[in-house]
């Protein structure tokens, strides 16, 4: 029986500690809060857990936390926020550099994509005289 939580299935052989964390917006300290507030053990296995006790947790998470969907919403909201008021942190996003104030002169490949424009990095062969 997989359960399935605010559109997640959660995988039936973790933990329960861990398999909560495959929701969006739910971490290992938040899935122990939400444990402990329900009263289940963190180390019994997804698939041990009875249906009563999947009821209370279901209930729990989505009437108390903003999970999936609706946060991920709400982060895009947030930032096209930032955009329209141009802050700094707004262009920041625009420009599709470091936001939270991160060197560039190097070790931003992942945010500008991989790109080598230095002049040793032209993968060319060397012409033969």
């Amino acid at each position: 029986m997989a359960i399935r939580i605010s559109g997640v299935n959660i995988p039936d052989n973790k933990r329960i500690e861990i398999a909560l964390t495959y929701i969006f917006g739910i971490g290992r300290s938040r899935a122990n809060k939400i444990l402990e507030k329900v009263g289940i053990d963190k180390n019994l296995r997804a698939k041990d857990i009875s249906l009563k006790d999947v009821k209370r947790l279901r209930d729990e998470i989505e009437n108390n936390y903003v999970l999936e969907g609706e946060l991920k919403r709400e982060i895009m909201m947030n930032i096209k926020r930032l955009k329209e008021i141009g802050c700094y942190r707004g262009l920041r996003h625009i420009k599709g550099l470091p936001v939270r104030g991160q060197r560039t002169r190097t070790n931003t490949r992942t945010v500008r994509g991989n790109k080598r424009v230095t002049m040793g990095s032209g993968r060319r062969t060397v012409e033969k005289k």
